[in-house]
């Protein structure tokens, strides 16, 4: 068994399109209307086959309220892995992302949390 497809509420599809592709670097895999909504599948531009990170709109009501109150704690929706942090981090910061953690070391690992424009708080990871 292995994660195909794993989900992120975003609060405007398209402005999340633009921020996962061209300041993040993922890929398009799938982008199909779905009613008024699309189904966006984003992939790792170094495994295209591996898994796919689905931008779902938060437009019920509980997934609005579920993405807002983890966003309010400070939670985040999910977690990249990267290789070097502390270059992804100097990356990212040009490219106007704000970070509320900057690279900290946390036992064996190395993490730092950003924010996503679109109601996400995303935890980077370096293992």
């Amino acid at each position: 068994m292995h994660i195909t497809v794993t989900s992120l509420f975003v609060e405007d599809q398209q402005k999340a399109v633009e921020f996962y592709t061209n300041v993040l670097g993922f890929v398009k895999k799938h982008d199909e209307p779905v009613g008024e909504y699309r189904w966006i599948a984003l992939v790792s531009p170094e495994n295209q086959e591996g898994t796919e990170l689905l931008l779902e709109p938060n437009n019920h009501p509980a997934a609005r309220e579920y993405q807002e109150k983890i966003y309010a704690e400070g939670v985040p929706a999910t977690m990249f892995g990267v290789g070097d942090i502390q270059k992804e981090y100097r990356t990212l910061t040009q490219k106007g992302v704000k970070f509320s953690m900057e690279p900290t070391k946390a036992g064996e690992v190395t993490i730092a949390i950003f924010d996503d424009t679109c109601g996400n708080l995303i935890q980077l990871i370096e293992q």
